[in-house]
């Protein structure tokens, strides 16, 4: 039944979609509201995405299909078109009068709005050309994000899917180098990749097509999972997996040697360029702009560098004490956690066995807090979260996990990726916390809870605002402390507090890269000092900031403001606080900006103390 309304729902939003806006201000004889508006606003959106219409998960592989043999553009035109876009659905949503909708309705009202403006703050960088800084980067680039999408995200369920596949692939090869010419515009415009991040996307590239075609994961994955498909005889998926090669081979390499020779060629250009952003055209404003989208505040660089060395300090301590208690003494804390990262003790076979063990052990960990989870939740994911690798063809510039949320068609689960490159960078004793964060209750948690809500608009189910989920995710890590998950694991403790002088050594290093004219390498050398991780493992982190500035900076931003908003209301409400209310005051709203969020929780301190 709910699978079938889920479906009656999209069918209607299709039908809404295809007709036009003015056409239905009156809707079956119901005025048309801003619900309908905002899921016919995201439905066009996303129609002009289809690698994230993909990724929401809607109707893949059903006859209301219309997408998932496509990729977008990668061009100017594209770029111009979604500004275009952007404009004209700011001007719908400013329609409705504000004051007369209902409190919930506010808050997408205010949601759409901001998500509009931001993005059209944005044209002011001619450069641009796409969401990323950078088209080609070794992390987060298109040529890295492209086949990962292939590889996780395209589902292959039957023949139509995994047709739609093999037509991807063969698209690839187009939109690779029109990445390509976007990366040569913005050289022209004095926009360059600093010379380790283009240094690296060359050693990617290299590794994506280092195999036969064959052999490359876009084909071996596409074969594996075409197994699974009962429908799909032995004759069909050799016939797919043929035309799979061929796109790989004719397409897609081709694309990649391109886009190689033009990363060469670039070498000199990018020999002369610094690590931040502030060298960049209006590089400044740009930076601001990011920290202001990212940590959704108003923090200035400056406000952002003391927060973070504040709180280096105050976690540096913390973790002195923790060692101490332990025998540990001699040396900095930073000096003292990395020789822990290298004692035996806590160390896998860095072989298949070491990785079965560490996949193993992940699920453990996640199935055992997911026991504790109802009793301070009133949501729970419905399914159970499953860990798999990374696709080893990813890992080299990929980061330690990261979690992939489920499709909205059921058609694809949620799960944690463990990137299990070199377990000699995974001591035991980290394992918790980036399972915590990643899966629960960090992102599986907030982000099943939000896909679940019922009588909210699209856009308000997904994940928006990085101070937002990225901020719960660290506020988990703490939660998970707090109920006991690290009750007689100091060393899970001490990981766990790791992370956390990370994620405060990122407000530093972020502001200091791209405001305060800090080079890679003493930004490498601060993180190595602080934080006692590995410099391969810190080196990956450092290029991850130059990459995507300001992004880095949401993670502890998020997780005080949260921290901060549970105390004001304990404080506020006495005994009538509630854990689990205050949870649900969080997570069923769906993703908000923090300045929103602030206003959520003080309306339901406000709402309690007047309840009897």
């Amino acid at each position: 039944m709910r699978k079938a309304w889920r479906i009656a729902g999209w069918t209607a939003l299709v039908l809404v979609a295809a007709l036009g806006y003015a056409s239905y201000r009156v809707v079956w004889g119901k005025p048309f509201t801003l619900n309908m508006l905002a899921n016919r606003q995201a439905l066009e959106f996303l129609m002009r995405n289809p690698e994230m219409f993909t990724a929401v998960g809607l109707t893949d592989g059903s006859i209301f299909d219309h997408h998932s043999d496509q990729l977008a553009p990668y061009t100017l035109r594209q770029r111009d078109e979604d500004y275009a876009q952007l404009a004209r659905f700011l001007a719908q949503v400013r329609e409705f009068d504000r004051a007369t909708l209902s409190r919930q309705d506010q808050i997408t009202y205010d949601i759409l709005v901001d998500q509009y403006e931001t993005g059209l703050a944005f044209k002011r960088f001619a450069w641009l050309q796409g969401d990323e800084l950078y088209p080609v980067s070794p992390m987060f680039g298109v040529e890295v994000e492209l086949p990962s999408f292939m590889q996780t995200t395209h589902v292959v369920s039957n023949d139509k899917t995994a047709r739609n596949y093999v037509k991807r692939l063969a698209a690839m090869g187009n939109k690779l180098d029109e990445v390509t010419a976007a990366m040569q515009r913005q050289a022209r415009e004095g926009v360059v990749l600093p010379p380790a991040l283009l240094e690296r996307s060359l050693t990617v590239i290299h590794d994506t097509v280092s195999s036969q075609p064959a052999d490359n994961p876009l084909v071996t994955t596409f074969v594996t999972r075409m197994n699974r498909v009962k429908s799909l005889d032995s004759a069909r998926r050799q016939e797919l997996e043929k035309a799979a090669i061929q796109a790989v081979s004719s397409q897609i390499y081709p694309a990649y040697a391109r886009m190689s020779a033009a990363l060469e060629a670039l070498r000199p250009a990018a020999a002369t360029q610094g690590a931040g952003v502030a060298r960049l055209p209006d590089g400044a404003a740009y930076y601001a702009l990011e920290l202001r989208q990212n940590t959704t505040t108003d923090y200035t660089p400056e406000q952002v560098h003391a927060l973070g060395l504040s709180e280096v300090a105050r976690i540096t301590r913390e973790m002195d004490q923790l060692l101490a208690a332990e025998g540990l003494t001699a040396g900095s804390v930073g000096e003292r956690m990395a020789a822990l990262g290298k004692d035996p003790r806590f160390l896998l076979p860095n072989d298949d066995a070491g990785r079965k063990q560490a996949l193993e052990r992940y699920q453990q960990i996640l199935d055992e807090v997911a026991a504790r989870m109802p009793e301070y939740f009133r949501t729970l994911p419905a399914k159970r979260l499953t860990v798999e690798r990374v696709p080893t063809s990813q890992e080299k510039g990929t980061s330690g996990a990261y979690y992939q949320q489920a499709a909205m068609d059921g058609s694809r689960p949620g799960i944690f990726f463990a990137n299990l490159r070199d377990l000699s960078e995974v001591p035991t004793w980290s394992m918790k916390t980036l399972a915590y964060h990643e899966g629960i209750p960090g992102h599986h948690l907030q982000i099943s809870t939000a896909l679940g809500l019922v009588g909210l608009p699209l856009i308000r189910q997904q994940t928006l605002y990085t101070a937002y989920a990225e901020g719960w995710a660290l506020y988990a890590e703490q939660l998970a402390a707090e109920i006991g998950m690290y009750k007689d694991d100091p060393w899970g403790n001490l990981g766990r507090l790791q992370m956390e002088l990370l994620r405060a050594a990122r407000l530093v290093v972020d502001t200091g890269i791209h405001a305060q004219g800090w080079t890679r390498e003493q930004a490498i050398s601060y993180m190595v000092a602080t934080t006692g991780q590995a410099q391969g493992e810190v080196t990956s982190e450092v290029e991850r900031y130059m990459a995507m500035p300001g992004q880095a900076c949401a993670y502890k931003v998020g997780e005080l403001k949260i921290l901060e908003l549970r105390a004001k209301a304990q404080a506020a409400l006495g005994p009538k606080f509630n854990l689990k209310d205050f949870h649900g005051v969080i997570l069923e709203n769906g993703g908000v900006p923090l300045t929103l969020l602030e206003q959520l929780v003080d309306e339901w301190i406000a709402r309690t103390r007047g309840a009897p």
